[in-house]
């Protein structure tokens, strides 16, 4: 190349550096502060990679309920507190209630389902999800006799131990999974079952996996990652099972389908499939199906059954809490199989079961938002697109709201007189636009499997061992593997 060229071409490379880098300044003028990032890494190195909460809470403390941190080459904005996290949800719903596009995302579910999917396509799957959660029986009086006979096969599954020291993961994952099966499928299985197994086994290694370094370093820099081994790896090769899984399921369904006989969401599906309608084409295709199903199996097993293992493990710790808790079940409802309806006449174990979900704190960091246009909030200015981190844990545990948030104090949902009461920083389902779909149904089987388990047992801990309340590594707060011991109550 002669030396004008050269010359020129380091004009124009300049040029286009000084372009972009001022591009890049006028997006971020007035955006949140932050901690100073590194080159290339960003603030990756300063962040716990087992659990960034409590990273994210110590950056809080000097910056304030809304900042940014910086994760690889992209910028983030952490949401901290009930006040900042509600005016966000609530009071700007519309412009949070977006999914950031991952490098994750974009190789699994492509934009389709409900978890991660956005605009118009989001807002049909979600109409879709919860109508026809409420058609097959959220709320309804048969999804709450469907539970109860899971209720009394759990049941039958602890007293085969004969009081004996047990690991209760896998039973209470299948358990609980098979309430979500028979609203997608019309089906259940036995806790044995190889397929029920190998579902469970796909979804709880992925959401241990979904909070590993290796899968914030995909996202960040997917062109390097991505020829690297790793776990991000074996998630797609898990979500490839699950959704061939999925696949086979609905492909034999279409088969069967009579649309004037509809048993379960798929049917659902498939008879909208059918209608002939441009939503039809647009939105009810394969690809959403798939992914809804795999969403919702997640989704619906994952936090109730967690939320379930870490309540028999603070009924062992605190065996006084749990005694307090059968006597109001004897008080009120007996040897009577437990029913929704009982829950209101029940202050104490009601308060019991929130604080459980308060302090499991099962999704600290909430599933990830982003801002659906550029939006100014709390005086920054946010650019539409930014990842936005609604830090659940900083909510569930916020000093202003409860008296004493790392302590597990059933009286934070008590009033003076003993009475049940509500707590509006009780969000452990989130808030606004994106909030469960399935929280209905997920406080219905927590009262009811919680209450029939303490109804028929008293659970104690094996002789000499030791209960530790810190969770385990994962996306989610999971408890640290236990072994419980089932006593038949007489």
């Amino acid at each position: 190349m002669d030396p004008v060229s050269l010359l020129l071409s380091l004009v124009v490379i300049l040029f286009l550096a000084t372009v972009y880098r001022n591009q890049k300044r006028n997006k971020y003028a007035n955006f949140p502060p932050g901690p100073k990032s590194l080159p290339f890494i960003g603030n990756m190195h300063t962040i716990n990679t087992v659990k960034p909460q409590r990273s994210f809470t110590e950056i809080s403390k000097k910056y304030g309920t809304i900042f940014s941190i910086q994760l690889g080459t992209e910028r983030f904005v952490v949401l901290c507190g009930y006040d900042t996290v509600k005016e966000a949800l609530i009071d700007h719903a519309e412009d949070f209630a977006g999914r950031p596009v991952t490098a994750i995302g974009s190789k699994t579910s492509q934009g389709c389902g409900i978890l991660f999917s956005n605009g118009e396509n989001w807002k049909v799957m979600r109409r879709f999800t919860l109508s026809t959660l409420r058609d097959y029986g959220m709320g309804k009086k048969s999804l709450e006799n469907k539970i109860a006979e899971e209720c009394e096969c759990l049941m039958q599954t602890f007293r085969s131990y004969g009081g004996k020291p047990f690991d209760n993961h896998t039973i209470i994952n299948a358990s609980v999974a098979n309430i979500i099966v028979s609203i997608l499928l019309d089906h259940r299985y036995d806790y044995d079952d190889p397929t029920i197994l190998k579902l469970m086994r796909l979804i709880n290694e992925n959401v241990k996996i979904a909070g590993s370094i290796m899968i914030r370093l995909y996202n960040s820099f997917p062109w390097l990652v991505g020829w690297l081994p790793g776990t991000h790896r074996k998630i797609f090769e898990n979500h490839e099972k699950m959704q061939n899984f999925v696949r086979d399921t609905f492909t034999r369904k279409e088969k069967e389908l009579d649309v004037n006989n509809q048993r379960n969401l798929i049917d659902a599906f498939l008879a909208k499939q059918q209608e002939g309608k441009p939503e039809s084409t647009l939105y009810y295709h394969n690809k959403n199906l798939s992914m809804l199903v795999s969403n919702l199996f997640a989704a619906g097993m994952e936090t109730t059954s967690t939320t379930l293992r870490w309540a028999l493990l603070l009924m062992m710790k605190y065996p006084e809490i749990q005694k307090k808790v059968q006597c109001e079940i004897e008080n009120v409802i007996g040897s009577a199989q437990p029913q929704v309806e009982h829950r209101k006449q029940m202050p104490y174990t009601d308060a019991v079961i929130h604080e459980i979900q308060r302090f499991g704190d099962i999704v600290p960091g909430s599933l990830p938002h982003a801002t659906t246009k550029d939006v100014t909030f709390r005086g920054y200015f946010i650019p539409k697109g930014t990842t936005v981190i609604p830090l659940l844990h900083s909510v569930l545990k916020d000093k202003a709201y409860f008296e004493k948030p790392e302590e597990f104090y059933p009286k934070h949902f008590f009033d003076s007189n003993g009475k049940f009461k509500k707590n509006e920083a009780f969000v452990p389902f989130s808030l606004g636009k994106r909030s469960c779909a399935g929280e209905n149904l997920a406080k219905m089987e927590l009262f009811l499997f919680f209450t029939t388990l303490l109804q028929n047992f008293t659970f104690q801990a094996p002789s000499g061992a030791k209960l530790d309340l810190n969770p385990a590594p994962g996306f989610t707060n999971a408890p640290l593997p236990y072994e419980i011991c089932a006593i038949p109550r007489t």
